[in-house]
């Protein structure tokens, strides 16, 4: 999973799978989902994130990680 944001666009997209979307579909006001030729969701786009969450801080909880990279 990757998050990736955009400033010029205070835009959050959380990545699930490393793949392309096929298909984007609205599920609410600045909030699209990203789907697979399958119908997988890939990543969700977060319109106006600074304003719908907390950016200044990222907690994970009893995640199983085998890596963990600040780029």
């Amino acid at each position: 999973m990757k998050l990736h944001y955009y400033p010029e666009t205070d835009s959050l997209y959380i990545e699930l799978r490393s793949e392309a979307g096929a298909e984007t579909r609205e599920i609410a006001d600045g909030l699209n989902v990203d789907l697979n030729c399958s119908g997988q969701v890939v990543g969700f786009d977060i319109d106006h994130a600074s304003t719908h969450l907390d950016l200044t801080t990222l907690e994970t909880v009893a995640l199983p990680f085998r890596a963990t990279r600040i780029a």
